[in-house]
């Protein structure tokens, strides 16, 4: 890894990202996130929010850099990164009863 990008054993993925294509858009966030193309899903760094969208180029950005996220779901565009963060409520919901999301990733 250039930066020490963490991605969950179980990563969630949107509709456009193939199985097959996932280890070369992992290699890719890690090492030239500026030509990223995708949005990620992590685990938001502060207590009271629980995950954090955002575009894959920003991860080019220094501060990630120096704090690596902690990444559970990748997907195509923001609205399929929306969808995917709906199906991580709904299966928490259904696992645990509520919607702790970052203690229900951390499993």
């Amino acid at each position: 890894m250039a930066f020490g990008l963490a991605f969950h054993p179980k990563l969630y993925l949107g509709e456009s990202i193939k199985e097959k294509n996932l280890d070369r858009i992992m290699k890719r966030l890690e090492k030239r996130p500026i030509f990223s193309g995708v949005f990620v899903i992590a685990l938001c760094r502060g207590k009271s929010d629980q995950l954090e969208l955002y575009d894959g180029k920003e991860l080019a950005g220094s501060y990630y850099k120096k704090y690596p996220p902690y990444i559970v779901g990748i997907a195509g565009d923001r609205e399929e990164a929306i969808s995917v963060v709906e199906k991580i409520v709904r299966e928490c919901l259904q696992a645990r009863g509520d919607c702790a999301l970052k203690e229900y990733l951390r499993c």
